[in-house]
């Protein structure tokens, strides 16, 4: 708890634009004593808790690492608790790139980050790679387990907020689709820069994520966690790496039953050997 409170009081600080000097003067404390929170030498006490999510704008809950439950995070945790897949059970085919890029000849570690459902994270495991995944959703994480417990593969799935979760052990691939859009922008170097660093010499990253355009309407669904990306904006985090792909698609989508269209881009980079 110790190392997730003082990476969460850095990143919620942070997001308030304040110093560590400005957090302790309104706090009435030393500035010190803010850097050995930050540090993990030392935990607030529990009196000035309350105070301190205040300032930051979170819940204690939250800030402790829990995900706070007074208010939905996802709008599919009622989607998911039905017994029939919201996504389907086939694969993206974005997955199979990943066969084709680096075939599990080896053993290689596979992050998919927002894995839903688990249709995914299953089709990855199913096919030698060690999985880790994980998602917000009670209802999914428990999906993802009866899917990969139904083909008998082996998956480490937890339940993390992709905004506050950080990696600390490395993977050869890292995996998402369709969830970036729930990065805060001012969250965005700090967490990219996190991928990339917990990421093998010569590893890959595969994302999908939205991408607005003036002249597709906003999805029927009604996403108040969701954050506008534009065209080329992922690639501006990974100016260091091999970019293997970076393609748009415009598709067609029935998703809520009502058809619509998304833009997506997809990336794939790769990890120059050190």
């Amino acid at each position: 708890m110790k190392e997730k409170l003082a990476k969460n009081i850095n990143i919620y600080r942070k997001e308030k634009g304040l110093t560590q000097e400005g957090l302790a003067q309104i706090l009435g404390i030393t500035y010190q004593a803010v850097s050995k929170w930050e540090t993990a030498q030392t935990m607030p006490d529990i009196s000035i808790l309350p105070a301190l999510s205040q300032v930051l704008g979170v819940s204690v809950d939250k800030l402790l690492g829990y995900v706070s439950s007074d208010k939905p995070i996802t709008i599919y945790e009622q989607e998911y608790k039905t017994p029939e897949y919201y996504w389907g059970l086939e694969p993206s085919r974005t997955c199979y790139q990943v066969l084709e890029l680096m075939p599990p000849t080896r053993h290689l570690k596979l992050l998919d980050i927002g894995c839903g459902e688990g249709k995914d994270a299953v089709f990855f495991a199913r096919n030698g790679y060690d999985v880790t995944a994980f998602d917000v959703s009670d209802a999914g994480i428990e999906k993802t387990k009866r899917l990969a417990d139904k083909i008998g593969v082996p998956i480490h799935v937890f339940k993390a907020d992709i905004l506050d979760h950080r990696l600390d052990s490395s993977f050869d691939i890292i995996y998402s689709s369709g969830v970036l859009h729930y990065i805060k922008p001012d969250y965005r170097d700090e967490i990219f820069s996190n991928y990339k660093q917990f990421t093998n010499p010569n590893g890959i990253h595969v994302f999908n994520v939205f991408v607005n355009k003036p002249f597709i309407a906003p999805p029927p669904e009604n996403e108040p966690n969701a954050y506008k990306w534009i065209s080329g904006e992922l690639l501006t985090h990974y100016h260091d790496w091999l970019i293997q792909d970076s393609s748009e698609v415009i598709f067609d989508c029935n998703s809520s039953g009502i058809p619509h269209q998304h833009a997506m881009t997809k990336m794939i980079a790769r990890k120059k050997p050190s």
